[in-house]
């Protein structure tokens, strides 16, 4: 079993890639595509917060008796693309191409910013903290269903 930190380091990966086939299929025109795409986008969002939200963050809270910090810092920016997302999914179904286009590269940015910090900084740190559980958080996180 992997570190924390490569199980969602990969997780990230995996919802970039479902991002950028959407925004290449919104830019197309093809709003099928674009859409069922988007919807796998969200699925993969959403289900990447939970793990983090329900488990990851919890875990390291307890372990390290702080609720505040970089687990507070993690949900308001999870808050943030929740809110991005939502608007992104009113320019699919609008098929507003444009409005697709701005919000997509205002997710990047968001996206690339907060996976840096938590691959840099939180997952490390919880490997560390939570090293003697590191697998059964991993298979616990695993456990999340999809549609978070």
């Amino acid at each position: 079993m992997g570190t924390i930190s490569s199980y969602l380091a990969a997780d990230h990966r995996h919802c970039d890639d479902l991002f950028a086939a959407a925004e290449e299929d919104a830019a197309k025109g093809a709003w099928e595509a674009a859409a069922n795409g988007f919807a796998g986008l969200l699925d993969a969002m959403g289900r990447h917060f939970a793990m983090e939200e329900e488990v990851l963050f919890p875990a390291f809270e307890q372990a390290t008796g702080s609720s505040a910090g970089p687990t507070q810092v993690m949900r308001s920016e999870h808050q943030q693309m929740r809110e991005v997302l939502g608007r992104m999914a009113a320019a699919v179904e609008g098929r507003d191409a444009d409005g697709y286009s701005g919000l997509s590269e205002t997710l990047l940015i968001l996206m690339q910013q907060h996976n840096i910090k938590e691959e840099q900084i939180l997952y490390p740190m919880s490997d560390r903290a939570l090293g003697a559980d590191r697998e059964q958080l991993v298979q616990r996180m695993e456990a999340v269903p999809h549609g978070g």
